[in-house]
């Protein structure tokens, strides 16, 4: 299911973005971009989109923003004095003019540093800001595909209805055609007059036959299986057993796709006249839309 979350966070001088993008997907693909201050909560960052994000394609990214005054670069002054010192000392040991000392000093090595170079290692403080700024995006997205599975089910509940009087307006059809195979039976027989048959056993083999083309079973099937489909929508989340989310209802609602489609095949094989035939057509391309939409769901 497709999703964006992001958020921002302030600590001291910097700025923490968290962002989330999730794309449709079979299983967990997760693709991480993170700052290297925080390199060392990847196993965690990583579990806290497993637990949250159940599946799909996860492009996420966590960076810092600096002041501009953070960005500056740094004097080191006492190593400075040290330099100074230790030139003119040998300045005046070999009588050598030391004219522009301070160009020569400010060139020494980690004189001037910049703030990436005096980095500290990750405090509890700014790791804890900053896991709020990936709880927050999380729960964005969160929120963001809820609003999607709200539409996704109102879909469904149409497709389902659309499957449910399509089915139910086959019966006419299939009450119907009962008396007309009977009859063209009889009057194929009644065109060839030198042939004799038994009424009983020509009624027998007609019940049998008439059997063969009932879909009785098939509808209370497919009313079944779209009950079913129902009731798994209002399954609710259930934490795990390691505390966090169950996999879901998407996969399941496929699995009773396919059983819906079943009872409609067999339908349509039973179908004999036209007008059920053409129903069924309809009855298919309804269901087609559910399994493309399934697709979307965790």
């Amino acid at each position: 299911m497709t999703g964006f979350g992001k958020a921002v966070k302030k600590y001291q001088d910097k700025t923490i973005h968290a962002e989330i993008k999730a794309l449709n997907s079979k299983s967990l693909d997760c693709s991480m971009r993170i700052a290297p201050a925080y390199r060392e909560k990847e196993t965690e960052i990583r579990k806290a989109i497993q637990d949250s994000a159940v599946r799909g394609k996860i492009d996420f990214s966590l960076w810092i923003e600096k002041d501009a005054t953070a960005e500056a670069a740094h004097i080191n002054t006492e190593l400075a004095k040290n330099y100074y010192e230790q030139i003119k000392t040998m300045t005046q040991e070999l009588g050598i003019e030391g004219s522009n000392l301070l160009s020569v000093i400010m060139r020494m090595p980690e004189v001037i540093t910049t703030s990436d170079e005096t980095a500290t290692e990750l405090s509890e403080e700014e790791w804890n800001i900053a896991r709020e700024a990936i709880t927050e995006a999380l729960n964005e997205l969160t929120e963001f595909r809820k609003q999607e599975g709200a539409a996704l089910r109102k879909k469904f509940e149409e497709k389902l209805d659309n499957i449910a009087g399509l089915m139910a307006a086959i019966e006419p059809y299939e009450q119907g055609r009962v008396e007309k195979i009977r009859q063209r039976l009889i009057d194929r027989l009644q065109s060839i007059p030198e042939i004799e048959y038994d009424r009983n056993r020509l009624e027998q083999e007609m019940i049998f036959y008439l059997e063969k083309l009932d879909i009785s079973e098939e509808k209370q099937r497919l009313a079944n299986h779209i009950k079913y489909f129902r009731e798994t929508m209002d399954e609710p989340w259930q934490p795990t057993a390691e505390g966090g989310k169950s996999q879901g209802v998407g996969k399941k609602l496929g699995f009773i796709a396919q059983e819906m489609g079943r009872e409609i095949n067999t339908t349509g094989s039973k179908s004999n006249q036209a007008e059920m035939q053409n129903l069924v057509v309809q009855m298919k391309d309804e269901l087609e839309q559910i399994k493309e939409q399934v697709l979307n769901v965790l």
